[in-house]
């Protein structure tokens, strides 16, 4: 039996996606921080956030997200950190199952 993300999940990964191209990302966390030339520069960059997204985006029984926030937040975290050589304060580092490529 296959299956297919729900509704939920589509549209959670579908909205990162677009706030990640759009430069919006991890709002407020990179307003002042033009991310987007660097992430055209360096695919293995773009493939990380998404790594990032998706490894810590949970969904409950049903296939729904039930952190999709978290998940854009940690993910602009690793954006943050890649253009400043930093976390954000208050920002825990990444542990490996986060930045594991699957």
């Amino acid at each position: 039996m296959t299956s297919k993300l729900s509704h939920g999940t589509s549209g959670a990964l579908r909205t990162f996606a677009f706030w990640v191209a759009n430069g919006t990302v991890g709002h407020p966390l990179l307003d002042d921080i033009d991310y987007w030339d660097a992430l055209r520069e360096s695919p293995s960059y773009l493939e990380m956030t998404f790594a990032i997204f998706a490894n810590v985006l949970e969904i409950d029984d049903d296939g729904e997200p039930v952190n999709a926030k978290h998940a854009e937040r940690r993910a602009a975290a690793y954006i943050y950190q890649y253009m400043t050589g930093h976390l954000p304060e208050g920002e825990p580092p990444f542990q490996a199952w986060e930045t594991a490529l699957y």
